[in-house]
């Protein structure tokens, strides 16, 4: 099968590499022309996904992938069109959806009859039939359902572990009509393998959810869960702070039910589902007035942390804080609305002097973020931001002249830090 795959990004390059990896001719189509070079030439443009160099190198040499940054010419080629590109939202949630509109523009003019398009960027619910098929059939003059097919299937991985995730969840699929859906549903048996699971109600693999809304509703709705689960577990951290307890004591009480489940207290969560897919889903539902809640109670944590910190330290005024970590994960190079940036801002507010550092980064790519990097400067607190594996061994010789340590990620040592002021968020 001949597949074209619009976006070569964090989850558009792993799922063209997952694709040929199978067996099957993949072009990615890319706009930036760095992308298109590095992966032509089999090295992957960014780190941090596990197994992507090699399978990208073997994709490349064995002749099944290769990039190009004529997207009109590479659907023109192919059977099958995925687009990955990606979608934001502004300050006051609504979509902003210029490059995908671009992406779209460009499948058009190559589309033809016979063609599966599917869309696995996190979408409002309603945009895949309202506004892609128009404008796919504006440019391409066929009709969706009758001339080509068209189905939502959102991706459901995290970065650092796609290929894992790829196996693991079902794929969801939803077409604008039954044969759209049957379409897709072909398509990605034959690019996917899956892991056995008898934890789930129906055998795992492919699985058609009966319309594309249905399926953009359900990323929408799993992501949104996860912000609502999160704020609720915020709550309590505020709470337990104040009576003295260990919020994780309780919510491990709690998870000890088959039933509950409450995620883990933190800074804030980042990267491209959290915080943005719950003001996505806002847009389609503003009177959604309990996920309104959580994403203001998530958006509120860097502040509260600060607060805390200052509880323990005293006045923040002139006091240099390093931050511990720019990243929005663990492990994973990326700052995608990261808690760094409202936390570093929370710290200006209160007259201190912010520094940042993260394993993954230098200073100078830091600097590139807008933050600003630690380069040695002295440091009397410090605040742990992402959970890196590096931070769990952290002990004060390794940040001397640092009185007060707030760890907002749970990934310290408290043991280590006996003699000092070390705070764990929600405790």
């Amino acid at each position: 099968m001949d597949i074209c795959v619009v976006a070569l990004g964090k989850i558009g390059l792993p799922l063209a590499v997952q694709f040929a990896a199978k067996g099957h001719r993949v072009i990615g189509a890319d706009v930036n022309a760095r992308t298109v070079a590095a992966v032509n030439d089999g090295v992957e443009p960014f780190p941090g996904e596990y197994r992507l160099a090699q399978l990208l190198k073997e994709s490349v040499a064995s002749g099944n992938l290769k990039a190009t940054a004529d997207t009109t010419a590479a659907v023109a080629a192919s059977d099958a069109v995925v687009i990955v590109v990606p979608l934001f939202v502004d300050a006051e949630g609504v979509p902003d959806f210029g490059w995908m509109d671009a992406a779209t523009a460009a499948v058009a003019k190559g589309l033809k009859p016979g063609t599966l398009v599917s869309y696995e960027t996190t979408l409002p619910v309603g945009t895949t039939r309202e506004r892609w098929a128009p404008m796919l059939e504006a440019g391409s003059g066929l009709t969706a359902g009758e001339d080509f097919h068209l189905v939502f299937s959102p991706e459901r991985v995290l970065t650092g572990r796609i290929f894992a995730d790829l196996r693991r969840y079902p794929k969801l699929v939803g077409g604008i009509d039954e044969a759209s859906a049957a379409a897709g549903v072909a398509f990605y048996e034959a690019v996917l393998d899956f892991d056995d699971r008898d934890d789930l109600p129906r055998p795992n693999g492919v699985w058609d959810l009966g319309s594309a809304e249905a399926s953009e509703m359900a990323k929408l709705a799993e992501t949104t869960y996860r912000d609502v689960n999160i704020g609720l577990a915020n709550q309590f951290a505020k709470f337990a702070g104040k009576q003295g307890l260990d919020v994780m004591k309780v919510i491990e009480a709690c998870n000890s039910q088959p039933y509950s489940h409450i995620h883990r207290p933190g800074i804030a969560v980042g990267g491209h589902c959290i915080p943005i897919y719950p003001r996505m889903y806002l847009w389609n539902d503003p009177d959604a007035s309990v996920v309104r809640a959580a994403r203001e109670a998530n958006a509120a944590m860097p502040a509260y942390a600060v607060d805390v910190l200052a509880a323990a330290y005293g006045d923040l005024s002139g006091a240099n804080v390093l931050v511990l970590g720019a990243a929005y994960r663990g492990g994973v190079k990326e700052t995608a609305f990261s808690g760094v940036f409202p936390l570093v801002e929370s710290l200006r507010a209160r007259g201190a002097v912010p520094f940042v550092s993260d394993p993954m980064y230098t200073a100078a790519e830091l600097e590139a973020e807008g933050l600003p990097a630690h380069r040695g400067e002295a440091v009397t607190a410090a605040v742990v931001q992402a959970d890196h594996d590096e931070y769990r061994a952290l002990s004060p010789s390794d940040l001397p002249g640092v009185s007060v340590l707030l760890d907002g990620r749970r990934i310290t040592d408290p043991e280590a830090w006996t003699g000092h002021r070390h705070i764990v968020l929600g405790s």
